[in-house]
Parts: structure tokens; sequence; C-alpha cells
């Protein structure tokens, strides 16, 4: 059972619409701020606890660039927005960031892959790769988020809590028919029993026959019901990503790829990568990935080698001559 502290910072997070994913994490990080300060209670601390807490993850944790930000996003949103105390000019020490290029999938990987999956699972990788989401934007999609007559899904609440469009290729329109109509019938039989699809406890507070609607049942079902998390309403979510991860790893053995760090991400950086390398121009893949800044597409651009303006090596100027 979370204290009282814990379980009133949970009910603001919710209030202010953060997302399950992101409560989680911002919890955990202000537990371990907690339990660095030696439980006393965060009003008590302030701006040279929090920077001897980031410095001390960095330096002697050595944690990565961005987990030192997750914790430091969850320390200002604490002391910020729930306790108001401003915490002023913290200088605490960086972690070091170190650039990694994304493992990116050749066409044929792709295919190799892909070749060891059927229905659902390989409709899923088909999705990651042939619109370049995320794995969690991917399970998420319900029946309204799909546009088969323009070829384009609609992704809500992505990263940043942002909505947009991104592009569905023409090959995928029967299979997904197909899953359609099958969770459609698997929210039917649900139905019967009073019961349907997760939604959003404001949406199904004003809508409360919400469950009823086709339009929100999940692509990708769970196999069973559970408790929703905030009301504990009996419902069906959507199929959990470690079900995707565990039959991508066994798919990428049985293709034979042993020299590429291959996961459901992979398939994202696979989409923006060979887009660019086609000539797809830089700002349409920034906004069909989503990106707030193109600098974070840019660095596709460095997989492929555009980043050099096309510069030929000096060795391939020797059959010229």
């Amino acid at each position: 059972m979370a204290s009282p502290f814990i379980e009133s910072i949970r009910a603001d997070m919710r209030l202010r619409g953060y997302s399950l994913r992101t409560e989680k994490s911002y919890l955990d990080w202000i537990r371990r701020y907690i339990y660095f300060i030696e439980k006393r209670h965060p009003a008590e601390a302030g701006g040279k606890d929090v920077k001897e807490f980031l410095t001390f993850l960095a330096v002697d944790k050595h944690v990565a660039a961005n987990t030192q930000k997750v914790a430091l996003n969850a320390l200002v949103y604490l002391y910020k927005k729930f306790l108001n105390i401003e915490l002023g000019d913290l200088g605490f020490q960086l972690a070091s960031k170190q650039r990694h290029l994304p493992s990116v999938l050749s066409m044929q990987e792709v295919r190799g892959i892909l070749s060891q999956l059927t229905g659902r699972n390989r409709l899923i990788i088909e999705l990651l790769y042939g619109s370049g989401l995320r794995v969690n934007e991917c399970l998420r999609l319900r029946v309204q988020d799909v546009d088969l007559a323009r070829l384009s899904l609609t992704i809500h609440d992505g990263k940043g809590r942002k909505d947009r469009q991104t592009l569905l290729a023409s090959g995928m329109k029967d299979q997904l028919m197909m899953t359609m109509s099958t969770a459609i019938e698997v929210q039917k039989q649900d139905n019967i029993k009073g019961v349907g699809p997760s939604l959003p406890t404001a949406l199904a507070r004003k809508y409360p026959n919400a469950f009823r609607s086709p339009a929100w049942a999940y692509l990708f079902p769970s196999s069973g019901l559970c408790a929703h998390p905030y009301d504990g309403t009996l419902c069906r979510h959507h199929l959990h990503d470690s079900v995707v991860r565990k039959f991508l790893a066994l798919a990428v053995r049985e293709a034979g790829i042993f020299n590429k760090r291959v996961g459901t991400h992979t398939f994202r950086h696979s989409f923006a990568t060979h887009l660019l390398a086609g000539g797809t121009d830089i700002r349409t893949v920034q906004e069909l990935l989503g990106h707030n800044d193109v600098s974070t597409t840019q660095i596709y651009t460095h997989v492929i080698g555009k980043h050099y303006a096309g510069t030929l090596s000096p060795l391939d100027k020797l059959s010229q001559f």
C-alpha cells in the first residue's frame, strides 16, 4: 500500500492527464529521491538536495543522460507543479551522453523477418515498419483509427501527448479488414457480458454506452479481461507489448540475423531510413514520425550517408582514372 503522500501525487497526475507510463516512471523516481534524502518530506528539502541526487545518478550510478533527464523531469514536476516550490538554478553534473546511430535493417532483412511471421503477428510488424509506429502506438490502434479509403492511420495521444496521421501500405488492406472484423466480433461477445474495451475514464462517463460502439474496438485485443487501472471496471485492454517482443525475438533468430540488435523500434528506424534513401523529403518524414524538431529526424541522414551530401570516397574515384 502506497503512502498517503504518494497517493496524493498519483491523484494529482491523473487530474492533470498524465499517461499511466509517465505516472509509473515519475512515482518511481520520486520514491528513489525520498530514500536518497533519508525519507524526509520533499518540502523540507530543496534545490541543493535535488542537485546532489542528480549528480549522484551521474557520478555514482553512471546512468545514461536520458535516464537522468527523466529523473529531473519527475522532480521538477514534484516541486514546481505539486508542491509549488521553485528549485532555482540546479547546476548539477550532467550524465555523459554518447551518440548512438540507430540500428537499421535492410529491406532484405525486413523481408526475412516477415517471412517468419503469419497472421496477427506479421500484421503488427508490418505496421511498425510500413507506418513508422512505436509498438504501443500500434497496439493502441482502434477500428476508428484506420482509414482504408485514404490509406492513413490516426495516432492518438502519441509521445508528447500528440496526435498525428501517418501513411498505410495499400497491400495491408485485406488483412486489416479481416483484423477489424475479428476485433469487432470480440467486442460483440464482450458486450453480451456487459463489458467492452478499456476507454478513457472521462469519455466513459460522458458516453456510458461507448463501449458498445465498434469504432472503439482495439485492433489487437488482449486474450483476457482485466480491471481498468483507473476505476477498476472490468474491460478488455489491448495486447501487451511483451507479447510482441517475444514473438519478434524468435522471428529474428529464425531469420538468421545475429549481427544487429533488433527490437520493435528498429522497424520505425528502418521506416525513416528507407523513406529518406528513396528520396522522401526530410520534413515529410519528420511529420510522419511525429518529431517536434527536424534535428531528431536528421539522425537518419547519418545512417544513409546523406549528411555528407552525396560526397564520394576518394577510393571510389580511383576507378575514373
